[in-house]
């Protein structure tokens, strides 16, 4: 086994004798690269951005913003990244070097101000920058608050904070940054591959980061250590290394897996494998399904959503996930692979408690499956505090079948009301064989609102979460009807 090492900056770097839970954040900073920085160690500040490289959606090679303060070093085995202080081109002998253009607008428009942020937002901006299709979407015409005239969408941004600019400058320099140069040679590089998966098997003392090469190899490794923690973007895990200081024996990453990471689109079927990131999901099906298209943009943030899969975010059991109402409106079904077969599980069915669930020790979810035709009438209603990055208080999804005037089929998810991700039977019950009426919904509302068993916490009070429930589906006929009258 070759040992484990990590290109940064161009230049390749041993990741021994960084202990397997080390985070790229501090395995980068004990290397002198301070630029990236400590924040939150959350992922929910963004002053820790990297770059990673890829595999493209529409290039070979698409550069990836992720959080450095969530993923282990070790999962970079093999792979290339670029800081803050590699984006810089270097000068001749005793010259400066030029600053990036990304940098350059940040300094120029005064997006820089006590400058902790700063390298962060760099990095976030710069994987927007180099985003292929950004520019084919740069339109003045079609300029809003959250894209600017070249193609520049700020919602790359939506998971780094800043205390001291109030934004506006950061906004008018990602606005302002043009096209990369054929000369830039980050740009260069996403015409070539990314550097290929490899077999890791990481350790030092007692614990240990192990990725195969194959599912095949993955389950076995699974059946001889149940007790074994499964990674994939480390956007949970990550969290309970740094804040609840947990470790684990043997982690094992599943993220670069080719059987968890294919999409496909049949007939009567779309099947998206459980290691896919958001962010690849999102573009690869560029809307195909609309309620997943609504969900993306309000998954916790961009950084985030680089990282995180279906199948993590399923995988955790968490009450309070944003992905599992949506899916269980969808009527998705879960497939799970462990050493001896695979097998099918609805979704409904998958949740038995409290972050528990009916998969075995040793078994993985290998793919979401969502069967076709989608009903044609859908939405994705998440209460929080905060408009981007937050957690739900009370996630709602709908997806209705509605044939002259009368519901024919109705879904609904709902997350935050309960021990599980739930489906609201009792008002899919009240709707269905009624008309899409206003006294049929606020019947229906009534009944919505006595769904699961919501609970009193610092983020809502059980009576304003039971509140949202009916308050969502009256929602979602005003807009219906809204839309016919329009």
């Amino acid at each position: 086994m070759v040992a484990a090492r990590i290109t940064v900056n161009g230049k390749e770097t041993p990741i021994s004798p960084a202990a397997p839970h080390t985070t790229v954040l501090d395995f980068l900073r004990e290397r002198g690269l301070t630029g990236t920085k400590e924040g939150c160690a959350e992922g929910e500040c963004g002053a820790c951005s990297i770059l990673v490289a890829r595999p493209g959606v529409n290039k070979a090679t698409d550069w990836v913003a992720v959080n450095a303060c969530l993923v282990p070093v070790a999962a970079l085995d093999g792979q290339e990244v670029v800081t803050a202080e590699g984006l810089a081109t270097a000068g001749e002998p005793g010259k400066p070097s030029t600053l990036h253009p990304v940098q350059e607008e940040m300094a120029v428009r005064g997006g820089s101000q006590c400058g902790y942020c700063t390298p962060g937002f760099v990095c976030s901006m710069a994987a927007e920058y180099y985003r292929p299709d950004r520019c084919a979407h740069a339109d003045s015409a079609h300029t809003d608050a959250e894209h600017g005239p070249n193609g520049f969408d700020l919602h790359a941004l939506s998971g780094n904070l800043c205390r001291c600019t109030g934004y506006r400058p950061i906004r008018d320099a990602a606005f302002a940054v043009g096209t990369p140069t054929d000369e830039d040679p980050l740009a260069r590089r996403r015409e070539q591959d990314p550097p290929a998966p490899v077999a890791t098997e990481y350790t030092q003392d007692d614990s240990a980061f192990v990725r195969k090469s194959t599912l095949a190899e993955t389950l076995r490794l699974l059946c001889e250590r149940p007790d074994a923690v499964v990674v994939a973007g480390s956007t949970d895990w990550g969290v309970e290394v740094n804040i609840r200081s947990r470790r684990a024996g043997c982690v094992v990453a599943i993220d670069r897996l080719p059987e968890l990471r294919e999409l496909r689109v049949e007939p009567d079927v779309i099947e998206i494998g459980a290691a896919l990131t958001l962010t690849e999901i999102e573009r690869r099906l560029d809307g195909e399904i609309p309620l997943l298209a609504e969900l993306f943009p309000q998954f916790a943030s961009r950084l985030i959503r680089n990282g995180a899969t279906l199948g993590g975010n399923l995988g955790t059991g968490s009450p309070i996930g944003d992905s599992p109402p949506v899916l269980l409106a969808l009527e998705a079904s879960l497939v799970l692979a462990d050493a001896d077969g695979e097998r099918e599980v609805p979704l409904a069915e998958y949740f038995t408690g409290y972050r528990q669930s009916v998969r075995r020790p040793g078994e993985l979810i290998r793919a979401v499956r969502i069967p076709l035709p989608l009903s044609p009438v859908t939405a994705f209603h998440k209460i929080a505090k905060r408009r981007f990055d937050d957690i739900s208080s009370v996630a709602v999804a709908f997806a209705l079948d509605i044939e002259d005037g009368i519901v024919r089929k109705a879904r609904i998810g709902l997350g935050g009301v309960a021990a599980t991700p739930i489906r609201a039977l009792a008002t899919e019950a009240a709707l269905t064989g009624k008309p899409w009426a206003a006294e049929t919904v606020d019947a229906a509302a009534q009944v919505l609102r006595a769904e699961g068993t919501p609970m009193s916490d610092h983020r809502a009070s059980a009576d304003y979460r039971s509140a949202m429930l009916g308050q969502s589906l009256l929602k979602l006929y005003a807009g219906t009807t809204e839309a016919v009258s329009s």
